[in-house]
């Protein structure tokens, strides 16, 4: 990837997008422009169109054949007055058209064709170390990468072999300096060890321990890139779908990506719920940004999550030495497969949430203003 040269002086901070899971495949695909081959092997559903029928019967009819930017709905108008200056998102879906179907229960993919729906929000790093990704199988995941390369988007956490996969994305700051994503994925969040890249084998950045001697090994890989005025974000897929406890090993491997490893912040992703959020050293953790874009609107279970609400997060970090300056975080919900701003008693319950789960780690939330943004203060 091109580099540039460094000019950390022209800016003191810089502003991130970051967001939890996108998953733009299953029955979202099948509302796009260009809906895929909706065949499904699960135990239950046979048809990606199914997922969308479900979605009907909570909130009525969603439109087929949509433009690129109906998913996104109002987090465009959100993104476009934050002018974010790095775009990054866990991209939970192959974008293939490959019937290589990986035996695991639930498979995702969008139609290649629908690479448009991306572009819309002008997205700066797809993160692909996650459960998902090599749900086709390695012909899915190959198709996936050459999707995204032709499209013109960087992505992080899977390759064409390990170098490849453990590569961070570089995103070119205007005014200089850059910001590193690294792609860093656990079998916590259910991604098998089959899946690793090998150094001849298409995969993900599995992280098999989180050892003293793996820990130096990324060090090692930070150090390697890293410049004065440069921002690195680790993004993890860890952990259970379900639950806000943050185990005591997900909390001490973030302090020692921060630690040790020498990242600015901890994008931890896999949760369909937003989780705790902790300020280490002045470096943020994202312990679960929760789902973003999904097709999970019409099945039941797991209520008391209210897993139809979604963060957009807004942090602002300081250069050259990337700690926390501020952090907003924007609510939406999740209704007709698009993003809706939030009701005022709905940032209510999101703040009151957030406050009790995060107080525990020294943060704490709370309104922001009379546009249902919070704000986070530690």
């Amino acid at each position: 990837m091109p580099q540039i040269a460094n000019n950390a002086a022209a800016r003191s901070s810089a502003k991130l997008f970051l967001c939890g899971d996108v998953m733009l495949g299953r029955g979202i695909d099948q509302i796009l422009a260009n809906p895929g081959d909706p065949h499904l092997s699960e135990r239950y559903v046979k048809s990606a169109t199914t997922y969308v029928e479900l979605a009907e019967r909570i909130d009525g009819p969603i439109p087929r054949k949509v433009d690129d930017a109906y998913v996104w709905g109002d987090a465009l108008s959100e993104l476009e007055r934050e002018a974010p200056d790095a775009r990054i998102i866990n991209l939970e879906t192959s974008i293939t058209t490959s019937l290589s179907l990986a035996p695991k229960g639930i498979n995702y993919k969008m139609n290649p064709a629908n690479i448009g729906c991306l572009a819309a929000a002008r997205v700066g790093c797809c993160v692909l170390a996650n459960n998902h990704v090599l749900d086709w199988d390695e012909p899915g995941l190959v198709e996936t990468l050459g999707t995204l390369r032709h499209a013109g988007l960087v992505y992080a956490g899977a390759g064409l072999d390990a170098d490849e996969a453990a590569a961070p994305a570089v995103i070119e700051l205007a005014g200089g300096g850059r910001v590193l994503v690294f792609g860093f994925a656990l079998e916590t969040s259910g991604v098998p060890a089959s899946w690793a890249a090998g150094a001849y084998k298409p995969g993900v950045n599995l992280l098999a321990d989180v050892s003293a001697r793996s820990l130096a090994q990324i060090a090692r890989s930070v150090q390697a890139i890293k410049q004065p005025g440069d921002l690195a974000v680790a993004s993890i897929h860890w952990g259970g779908n379900w639950g806000y406890e943050v185990p005591a090993e997900e909390r001490a491997l973030a302090h020692a990506l921060i630690d040790v490893a020498g990242f600015d912040v901890v994008h931890g992703h896999s949760s369909h719920h937003p989780k705790p959020i902790e300020i280490h050293n002045g470096r943020l953790i994202l312990y679960g940004c929760g789902d973003f874009l999904t097709d999970y609107e019409g099945i039941t279970g797991y209520e008391t999550f209210r897993g139809e609400f979604a963060l957009m997060y807004l942090p602002r970090l300081a250069i050259p030495d990337g700690t926390l300056v501020s952090l907003d975080l924007v609510p939406f919900q999740l209704a007709k497969f698009r993003l809706n701003r939030a009701r005022p008693e709905d940032a209510a319950w999101l703040a009151a949430m957030l406050e009790r789960e995060c107080s525990p780690f020294g943060t704490h939330v709370a309104p922001l203003g009379s546009d249902n943004r919070l704000t986070v203060v530690w």
